[in-house]
């Protein structure tokens, strides 16, 4: 009987900035950080309760990224501003060309 060997799956990973109630779902860009770190700006209009806030997140990423929700997931900084998502399926070159991600 023989088992296949698991097969790595690639994991992007990003930064996020999110402002919670901010009026519409938006990609707003991209920031730095003081030590210059680069982190895309994203608000969504749910309320920070729940998680709500974090759902809308995964979607919105999710949809501009054609992945399925599952795919996306909140990695760190579940109840903070700055939160580092990683999205399961996709290499991190591909990831930067759908963002823009700036050099």
């Amino acid at each position: 009987m023989s088992q296949k060997a698991p097969v790595a799956v690639p994991v992007a990973l990003l930064a996020v900035r999110l402002t919670p109630r901010g009026g519409r779902d938006a990609i707003d860009g991209w920031a730095a950080d003081a030590d210059g770190r680069p982190y895309l700006k994203v608000r969504v209009s749910a309320p920070p309760v729940e998680g709500e806030a974090n759902a809308a997140l995964v979607a919105l990423l999710a949809k501009r990224l054609s992945a399925p929700r599952s795919a996306v997931r909140v990695a760190s900084g579940a109840t903070a501003r700055l939160k580092r998502i990683e999205v399961e399926g996709l290499a991190q070159e591909a990831l930067d060309r759908l963002l823009e991600r700036p050099a």
